[in-house]
């Protein structure tokens, strides 16, 4: 898309809307079921490389290709891979959320409709690796490489078609569930605490002039009404 990453993020903010709410697919949030998963020393630090809890060599390079196309550098933010956002998702991943402890897994297995939220036989985790799986063969077929060896327009044009539903999987999950967990993911780890592997220096929440994760701000309410409140952003990991 034209001005690059402005209007990718145009594009992202559409999204919710257009992709979510039409995929049928409403999972719990990732950052709340990542208990137990291994974190870094410092959320200021930047993950090692290959060190992906869950995540194998060519789904890494997907969700790194995916969260820097989404998120790409410029004046208001450092680029997805920089943010954190595939470390964010894989750790959800190799987490509860990623195993499906909040989903229920009984069955039956018949399509929904949107107000019956998510309605597939796979965890989270499933629908990563086969919906990257199914995403990589139909980049092949149609441009005649990976996701993540296609060029930057290339891959703008097949997430708009996953968004869109125009793009169908031949063996995979439904193509507009899998956009919907990936958008929401991205989402997630740009904005979620740092603690959880994205947001890395708190760079989503100032980018939005967010305060951080105590509740002391509301004596503030009135008395910045209207006025910029420039605060440096508190952590779960600043109050330990």
């Amino acid at each position: 898309m034209k001005n690059d990453g402005i209007d990718r993020r145009r594009f992202l903010k559409s999204a919710v809307a257009g992709g979510a709410a039409a995929a049928t697919v409403s999972l719990p949030r990732a950052a709340e079921a990542q208990q137990g998963v291994p974190s870094p020393a410092s959320q200021g630090s930047p993950t090692p490389a290959n060190t992906y809890a869950y995540l194998n060599p060519d789904e890494a390079a997907f969700v790194e290709a995916l969260v820097d196309h989404m998120v790409p550098a410029d004046a208001y933010s450092p680029k997805g891979t920089e943010l954190g956002l595939n470390t964010y998702i894989d750790r959800a991943l190799a987490g509860g959320w990623g195993k499906g402890d909040r989903l229920y897994m009984q069955g039956p297995w018949k399509q929904g409709v949107p107000s019956q939220g998510y309605q597939l036989p796979l965890t989270p985790a499933d629908l990563y690796r086969t919906g990257i799986a199914a995403a990589n063969a139909f980049c092949v077929k149609t441009y005649g490489k990976r996701f993540d060896k296609i060029t930057e327009g290339q891959r703008e044009e097949f997430l708009l078609g996953l968004r869109a539903g125009k793009v169908a999987f031949e063996n995979g999950p439904p193509a507009r569930v899998f956009f919907a967990a990936m958008y929401q993911n991205v989402m997630e780890g740009m904005f979620a605490d740092p603690i959880y592997g994205g947001n890395r220096n708190k760079a989503g929440w100032k980018m939005i002039g967010f305060p951080g994760v105590i509740a002391v701000h509301y004596q503030n309410v009135e008395k910045y009404r209207d006025k910029k409140y420039s605060v440096d952003p508190i952590s779960i990991s600043d109050m330990s």
